[in-house]
Order: structure tokens, then C-alpha cells, then sequence
């Protein structure tokens, strides 16, 4: 059996305090534990510049909690960090011991600090990353500028989401305007135009859910859900028709969150009009996994967390180790000079399609298309899911329309490349058993317009009819004629 080595995140928030636990790849941690308790330090700050004394004592039986679970848990690492709440309070440091009393290695982020680890979250999860992070808690917002996976400029304000709804109480306008003026005094956001901004937080993805139930996203998944510029009006005004009542009766929406989604909107509306971004794509990594991303060294980062996450998750049930790679590597030759996002999700399909084998026959080809829409994999946008399920759809044999649902996610061109991807690890399959010599020893190419899969005269017997069957497939689809040829 692996074993997992299991990490603890202590996020002191001002709204709430959580205990995260990672286990999996350290490239793409998997999370398996989360608990959190709503202390709402922030709103003692807010009013009177100092921890209230009942929200600090339920922070620290919450906190108390957490120091006795990680000690049961035998965790590899663990952090504690205090955010805008803590960093603000006239009593933060006082606060600060008693956490340390409890056994807690607690440590008080600056709010430059705690912007970094959120633009590093969204880094670790989103390596080519290109635009702002906004990352809105219950004391602070934090702007990150990043690319080419670097953290190029911070700027932290004291703007979350309690003093959001004091300004939007004191009528319309108010909040814009402060924005106005503070993001006046930030330069490198002046040029920040028509870039993505990447939203982090609890109120963000409570946002995404809403926006997800009006618009009938046919992958209803938080995380990298993209709200398009143009819907962020729409959005507001049919938050104001449902009410807080109709936002209540949606399933998906934690209620804690359900009170301050109007105020979230309306930054959100008013972030929209000033900073002009192309789009916003909501982020499930945020802080606490760039306080991880902090430890890895320079050639952890480096690492693609999809594949890491997808190899991970295969050498559990893997028949044979490494054929998820060797196919991958076999297939390179029929697909060459890929778009490097194209060539991660086959990839990635290719150490997945290895699993097939521990499902019932009759439901693998659905199995597939599960294991890729609704595994936890890191960075995958709705229609990366859909590309790597039609692939291993049709690896394991599908033939129906159970993806028919999802097909307004991908251009019809790149639904047809999948599917190619996936009738051609289907042969691999079939040709090799699962033994990577195979696929080493047995080429295939695109040669002439021919599509030819040569196998050596030691290996002749690989060759049958159903070998020659799904060749013939995948050369319809390529619409090549195709030949083996021994020797």
C-alpha cells in the first residue's frame, strides 16, 4: 500500500478558521481533511480595531481542536498563518501567543506575504497563468500580478468582504468609488486591462455556483468555472430578483455564504468596470496551497500537477508501471508538434486509460468518461475534462452519445482529435497487453499519407485480425489509408 504523507494547513482567516489536510503528490495535493469553524474575527476588528473576546475564545477552542487532530494525525508538516484579522487587531499579538501556548507554530502573515501565497496558489495550479489574482477574505483583498509562473507585483487593501458591506450600506456608488481611488494608487494595475482575473476565495466560488445554476453549465464545477465579463450585470440582477430567500433554496450554496453574496456581487460588477479584465476565472487553490508550494524546490514547481496528480492516482491500480508513459510516448509520433495544452490532457489520458481493467466490462467506456469529468484533478478547466472523457470514452469501446450533453463545451475539430487519441491508445491496448516493450518495439507513423504500424519479425505474432480492426478504425478517423508492416 502507498503511503501518503499527509500536510496540515491552519488558515486563521477573518471570517473563519479552517484545518486543511493534503495528502497525494506533493506537485498536486489532494485534500483529505477539511474542517472549519465560522469564528468571524474580523467583525470585532472592524468595529473596534481589536479582537472581540467571545469570537477570540471560540477561535481558540476551534484552534485547540485542530493542535489536538494534527498531533493524532501524525502530519508530515504543518503551518499555521493568520491573515488581515489577526495582522490588524490591536490585540493580534496577544491572540498570537495563545495560539503558540496551544502548541501551534502560528505565524502572522504581512499583507504582502499573504498575497504572494495566494498568487502562488494559483500558480501551483495553473502554471501559465497570465493576469491578477483577487483574492477576497473576510479582512483583506489581495491583488497579484502573475506570469510565466512568477509573482510579479503585490498590493494588499483593506477590503474584505465586512467592509464591503459597510460601504455598499452607505449607499450606491460608495463602494466604487473607494476602489477607484485606491487602485489610483497601485501603477502596475493601470496596464492590467484585458487580462484574466483569477478569483480566490469563499465568496468567489459561492458567485460561481449561482452563475452556474442561471446559466445551466453543463459541468457544474466550481472549480476554474469562467464567468464571462458580459454576465457579471445579468448576474447581480438576478441575484437582487432571487433574493436572499431564492439564493437560500439552492442546494450547491453554503448558507453561511448566502449573506454576503450581494455585497461580493457588487465588487465583483464594480472590479469588472475598473480594471476591464478579458475574463474571471474562479480558483479552487488559493493560500494554503501556495503556502505548500512555498516548500517545494525549484524542480517540484516545475512539474506539470496534472500529470503528477494523474500518475499518482494511476500507480495504485496500474497493471504494469510506466505503460501509461510508454503510451503516451507511442502515440507522440502520430501527433506531432501538438499544442502543449493538447499534448498535458493526452498525456494525462494515457496514464488513466491503464485502469480500465479493474471496472465491469459493460461500463468501462463510462467509467472513463467519469474518472476524467468528475476526478480531482488540478487545473482542469470544463471543457479539458470533456476532451480527456470523450478520449477515454472511446478508448475503452464507447460507441453511444453519453457525452452529447457536454458537447457545446468543445469545438467539434478538437472533440474528433480526442476521440482519434482515444482509438489509437485503444490499439495500444490491444497490441501490447500492457507491456511497454511492445509499444517501444512495435512504431506507428504517419509515413506518405499512410498510416503504418511496423512490427519487427520477432514480434510477428502480435499481429491478428483485431489488431488490424482497430487499426483500421483509427485510420478512418484519420482519414488515412493504413497497412502493417512485419519484418
Amino acid at each position: 500500500m502507498r503511503q501518503v504523507s499527509r500536510r496540515a494547513i491552519i488558515d486563521i482567516g477573518s471570517n473563519s478558521i479552517r484545518l486543511v489536510v493534503y495528502g497525494g503528490p506533493p506537485r498536486a495535493p489532494v485534500v483529505i481533511y477539511n474542517e472549519k469553524f465560522a469564528a468571524g474575527l474580523g467583525r470585532g476588528v472592524l468595529a473596534t480595531g481589536a479582537l472581540d473576546p467571545a469570537d477570540s475564545k471560540v477561535a481558540l477552542q476551534a484552534l485547540a481542536r485542530f493542535a489536538c487532530l494534527v498531533k493524532l494525525m501524525d502530519v508530515e508538516s504543518l503551518q499555521v498563518a493568520a491573515t488581515a484579522a489577526v495582522r490588524d487587531a490591536s490585540n493580534g499579538g496577544a491572540f498570537i501567543k495563545k495560539v503558540r501556548a496551544l502548541g501551534l507554530p502560528a505565524e502572522l502573515l504581512t499583507g504582502e506575504a499573504e498575497a504572494a501565497a495566494s498568487g502562488l496558489g494559483v500558480i501551483a495550479a495553473l502554471p501559465t497563468a497570465d493576469g491578477i489574482v483577487v483574492d477576497l477574505g473576510g479582512g483583506s483583498l489581495e491583488l497579484v500580478r502573475i506570469s510565466a509562473g512568477k509573482i510579479r507585483e503585490t498590493a494588499s487593501l483593506n477590503l474584505g468582504i465586512f467592509s464591503v458591506a459597510e460601504l455598499t450600506a452607505k449607499g450606491p456608488g460608495r463602494l466604487r468609488k473607494y476602489l477607484q481611488k485606491r487602485i489610483a494608487d497601485i501603477p502596475w494595475l493601470w496596464t492590467a486591462n484585458n487580462l484574466p482575473l483569477y478569483l480566490v476565495g469563499g465568496s468567489w466560488r459561492a458567485l460561481a455556483r449561482v452563475h452556474i445554476h442561471l446559466t445551466q453549465a453543463p459541468l457544474p464545477m466550481v472549480s476554474n468555472h469562467v464567468i464571462p465579463c458580459r454576465d457579471v450585470d445579468n448576474l447581480v440582477k438576478q441575484m437582487e430578483l432571487m433574493g436572499k430567500e431564492g439564493l437560500y433554496e439552492l442546494p450547491s450554496l453554503p448558507a453561511s455564504r448566502v449573506p454576503m453574496l450581494p455585497d461580493a456581487a457588487a465588487l465583483l460588477a464594480a472590479l469588472n468596470d475598473i480594471i476591464s479584465p478579458s475574463y474571471m476565472m474562479v480558483c479552487a487553490f488559493g493560500l494554503r496551497e501556495g503556502l505548500l508550494f512555498q516548500l517545494l524546490d525549484e524542480a517540484e514547481r516545475a512539474k506539470d500537477p496534472l500529470i503528477c496528480g494523474a500518475r499518482f492516482a494511476a500507480a495504485a491500480a496500474q497493471r504494469f508501471p510506466g505503460y501509461g508513459d510508454a503510451l503516451a510516448e507511442w502515440l507522440g509520433a502520430l501527433f506531432p508538434g501538438e499544442a502543449r495544452e493538447l499534448l498535458r490532457l493526452r498525456h494525462a489520458a494515457c496514464l488513466l486509460a491503464d485502469l480500465g481493467w479493474s471496472t465491469n466490462p459493460e461500463f468501462r467506456a463510462l467509467s472513463g468518461e467519469e474518472l476524467a469529468l468528475h476526478g480531482n484533478w488540478v487545473g482542469l478547466t470544463a471543457q479539458d475534462r470533456v476532451i480527456m472523457a470523450t478520449a477515454l470514452y472511446a478508448t475503452f469501446g464507447g460507441q453511444g452519445d453519453d457525452l452529447a450533453r457536454l458537447s457545446s463545451l468543445i469545438e467539434p475539430h478538437i472533440a474528433a482529435r480526442a476521440r482519434i487519441w482515444g482509438l489509437a491508445m485503444r490499439l495500444g491496448h490491444r497490441l501490447s497487453g500492457g507491456a511497454s516493450a511492445a509499444l517501444s518495439s512495435c512504431p506507428i507513423k504517419i509515413d506518405g499519407g499512410l498510416l503504418v504500424l511496423k512490427i519487427p519479425q520477432a514480434l510477428a505474432a502480435l499481429d491478428n485480425p483485431a489488431i488490424r480492426g482497430r487499426l483500421a478504425r483509427l485510420g478512418s478517423a484519420l482519414g488515412l489509408p493504413e497497412t502493417v508492416k512485419i519484418g
